[in-house]
């Protein structure tokens, strides 16, 4: 699926839209540099998801947490995970069992950790407003 978004507000619909196609377990990996939208996307995800509270990007913290209805979300940042034992400090593969949504920042620094069935999304960045999307499930975009 292809999608061309002209705002942040257009972007995070984009994640709202995807967010009533998951189910338990499902791994969102997001890619795209800085700026292409990718916190906005998840963003709409979360308020997809029934997340509520206030959303921040995990750049800092590398995961954030959003009890939902009817599901909960984990957000990952890895732009600064530089290794698997790293990724294995976030609690990672703990998380992949937990029967939450995952939506990974920065997905392609943790390629190798990735299951196959993922949601990928690959952002790009257009011009100042608008934005490229592509989602596929499984392979990638």
């Amino acid at each position: 699926m292809q999608i061309i978004t002209h705002s942040p507000e257009e972007t995070e619909a984009a994640g709202e839209a995807l967010a009533g196609r998951l189910g338990p377990g499902s791994l969102v990996a997001l890619s795209g540099g800085l700026g292409t939208g990718k916190t906005a996307f998840v963003r709409g995800l979360a308020r997809g998801l029934g997340c509520a509270g206030e959303f921040c990007s995990p750049t800092y913290a590398l995961v954030h947490e959003y009890p939902g209805i009817p599901m909960s979300l984990v957000h990952f940042d890895m732009y600064r995970v530089g290794s698997l034992d790293e990724l294995e400090s976030t609690g990672w593969f703990d998380y992949l069992d937990s029967g939450r949504v995952l939506a990974v920042e920065w997905s392609e620094r943790v390629a190798q950790a990735l299951p196959e069935d993922a949601w990928r999304v690959a952002l790009s960045y257009i011009d100042e407003n608008t934005r490229g999307i592509a989602i596929v499930k499984g392979g990638s975009p």
